[in-house]
């Protein structure tokens, strides 16, 4: 009997976005720790670090390690962030199954971000394109599309720069290109209508939605983009994360949370919730004193409320 396939994939990033995004370096084996108990909860599809240097972003200098630990996980996509094409050499080398590389659709946020213009970035994700077929031809590649709903440095980004990076990314030769809520200035009408003006002129490569709840709208704007066809969801256990590189920005979604949203309206996540809850004590072990949140493990599953 073959185990149904979910109706949509959690994309868990905290090893990535929510680790990077904190003053404190996480052990590497609480980083095991915490990674065995999010496969245990049944995640999918992990971003378990980035390959950037360490003098930069010391918290993911052993990148390369966590990846091998997380490799061993039959089923689990192993997915990192490059920067660049020196990160996604060491990348593909260390054997992962995607590459997410952050595109800013905001010039000023670029510039800061990756110190390179939005041009660029499409010239370096067509080199990062050609290093991969020539050494990994099986690894994936995500163009994140950073800062898509507005911008901290430069406020606002208009649809038709979003649009055109999409188009310009998945020319490079990117497999897909999701939509990031970088500063978490989305609403639910807007995130509804840039994925279906990108679905527009992308089509099927239309990639995941990374949503943040900095202005408390995180869940409500999964929502909008799962009703315009979006089923890859980025999110991250106890709303770990932001962007070190726009100032104010902060709260990925609550993994915990968004598993629950789905889960109760029907929505199969493939992900065991009790399970997750359980996930974050491995996290804060290793983030001793960090803030975490998260509605749902602080109010309980609902009395009597079971997951299918």
């Amino acid at each position: 009997m073959t185990t149904p396939v979910p109706d949509i994939l959690i994309s868990e990033v905290g090893p990535r976005d929510g680790l990077q995004s904190v003053k404190a370096t996480m052990p590497t084996a609480d980083k095991f720790k915490w990674i065995d108990a999010l496969v245990a909860a049944g995640l999918r599809e992990i971003e378990v670090g980035s390959f950037v240097p360490a003098k930069l972003l010391p918290q993911m200098a052993d990148c390369a390690e966590v990846v091998k630990h997380a490799l061993q996980y039959p089923g689990l996509t192993v997915m990192a962030l490059v920067p660049n094409l020196k990160g996604a050499e060491g990348a593909l080398k260390s054997g992962v199954h995607k590459l997410t590389i952050p595109c800013s659709a905001s010039e000023a946020h670029s510039l800061a971000n990756v110190r390179k213009s939005r041009k660029d970035m499409v010239e370096e994700v067509r080199a990062i394109v050609r290093l991969r077929d020539e050494i990994a031809p099986g690894v994936k590649i995500e163009a994140g599309l950073s800062t898509a709903f507005g911008c901290t440095i430069q406020g606002i980004v208009t649809d038709a720069d979003v649009v055109w990076m999409a188009e310009q990314v998945i020319e490079a030769g990117a497999d897909e290109a999701g939509l990031s809520d970088t500063t978490g200035m989305a609403n639910p009408a807007q995130v509804r209508r840039l994925f279906n003006l990108v679905r527009a002129a992308i089509g099927s490569k239309t990639g995941a939605a990374h949503l943040h709840n900095t202005r408390g709208l995180g869940l409500a704007n999964c929502l909008a983009a799962y009703d315009v066809g979006v089923r890859t969801f980025d999110s991250s256990l106890g709303g770990l994360g932001g962007c070190p590189y726009a100032p104010g920005a902060s709260g990925n979604v609550v993994t915990e949370d968004l598993v629950f949203m789905f889960e109760a309206m029907g929505i199969s996540t493939g992900v065991d919730i009790e399970k997750l809850i359980t996930a974050r004590e491995p996290m804060q072990a290793g983030l001793p004193g960090e803030p975490i949140y998260g509605m749902t493990p602080l109010a309980g599953l609902p009395k009597g409320w079971a997951q299918a």
